[in-house]
Order: structure tokens, then sequence, then C-alpha cells
């Protein structure tokens, strides 16, 4: 299949995994469709609330997605990918449901060292195969309303939230009016509760590509192969 941007995610696996797919509705790691969830108490229809996210799958964004530079192909990314895992190590994320900006996402209680150490590697030592931004996708960002930080981050890397201004989320919602939100939080609590009640490992992050219709397809899993002393 051809692709017209990759990205590289954090897909989670076992029971959460496999929730968030389902509750998106698209399975970016099995490439399918999934069935959702019955989930009592809901604001809304599911697709009505996951309308935006759905596309995307569940999902935390370590490099955004972006066009491949001229001469550059996905077995460069492939390659480079593989060569940046090797050097990574695995860690563990306390998770959290939480409501921002109109939002709903699970978010670590805190963001260790190994993770922002795998943020800043993907994002700083692929980006010489990202495309710069065009003038059009430069402007969806809204760079006039951005910070001075996040202006930066997007016309050197090509994204505004990265490195400083990194954060891990899950996304499980689109934007929200607050009562929706409110209400979707305490829908999706009890559901979410067990799944998160134990740390959830991150041994491996995905390279994922968007198709013609905007869906991510997982391509390939590299896993994080440093050896550590700790998993935090």
């Amino acid at each position: 299949m051809n692709f017209r941007r990759f990205a590289i995610y954090h897909l989670p696996e076992g029971p959460l995994g496999d929730f968030g797919a389902a509750w998106l509705g698209w399975d970016a790691r099995g490439v399918k469709a999934a069935d959702r969830p019955a989930v009592a108490g809901l604001p809304d229809t599911a697709e009505a609330l996951t309308d935006v996210p759905r596309r995307y799958g569940f999902h935390a964004t370590l490099k955004a997605p972006f066009r491949l530079a001229e001469g550059h192909s996905v077995d460069d990314l492939i390659l480079r990918c593989g060569l940046v895992c090797d050097h990574l190590s695995p860690f563990l994320l306390d998770l959290r449901l939480s409501l921002d900006w109109g939002f709903v996402a699970l978010r670590p209680h805190a963001q260790p060292p190994a993770l922002h150490a795998l943020e800043q590697a993907l994002v700083t030592r692929l980006d010489d195969l990202r495309a710069p931004l065009t003038a059009a996708e430069r402007d969806r960002r809204r760079p006039d309303a951005l910070p001075p930080q996040a202006r930066a981050h997007l016309d050197h890397w090509g994204y505004p939230f990265v490195l400083d201004l990194f954060n891990y989320h899950l996304t499980l919602s689109g934007g929200l009016d607050q009562d929706r939100a409110t209400a979707l939080v305490a829908a999706l609590a009890p559901v979410v509760k067990p799944l998160i009640a134990a740390p959830m490992e991150v041994r491996a992050v995905s390279l994922v590509g968007e198709d013609a219709e905007g869906r991510m397809h997982r391509i390939e899993d590299f896993p994080l192969r440093a050896r550590t002393t700790s998993s935090t």
C-alpha cells in the first residue's frame, strides 16, 4: 500500500490495547475496523465522541505524522527506527484517566526519563527523513496562536509539542464541551480502572502509515532492546 504520511506511535498491547482499539472503532495494530464495546452512561454515541481520533487508532504519538523527504523510502525509515530503538530501554508508565482542554485521555502520573529519552531520540534522529512542512501544513497548526517555544519547535521539527513540550497521552475522545467530557470520564472510569490498575510496560514502538482515507496502519514494530537495571 502507498502511504501518504508516516508516524511513530506507541500502540498499547494486551487488554488495554484491545479496549482502546475497540472503543475508537479502528485497530491500527491489526489494521481493521473494531467492534465497539458497550459502555453505560455515555453522553452521546461512541461514534460521535470519537469521530476525529478514530482514524488514528488507540495510540500515543512519539513522532507526529510526516511526509518522507525526497530521495528517501520507507525502507530507510524502517532501518533507522531499528537502529534508534536498539539503544533505548523499555520502561513502565502508571496511567490515569484525565480530562484536559476538552479531550479525554489516559496520561501517565509522571513521565520517566526513559520516556523522554525515547521521544527525543525519535524526534531528532529521524528528522532528516522528514520532508519540510508546506505552507498549508504549517498554517493548519495555527502558528500565530502558539506560544513562542511551540512555534519554534513547529518550524524546526515539524510539530509544536515535542521535546520539552512533549506530553504522552492515549486519546479517547475528540474535543468535547465540558458537560459531555465530564460525563464521558464518569462513564469510562469503571471500565478503564481495572485495565490501568498495574503500570503499563512500554517495550516497543510502531511505525505506522496513513492511507488515502486518513487511517493509520501498523507497518512494523521496533522493540526497545537496550538492557536496563530499572523499569522506570
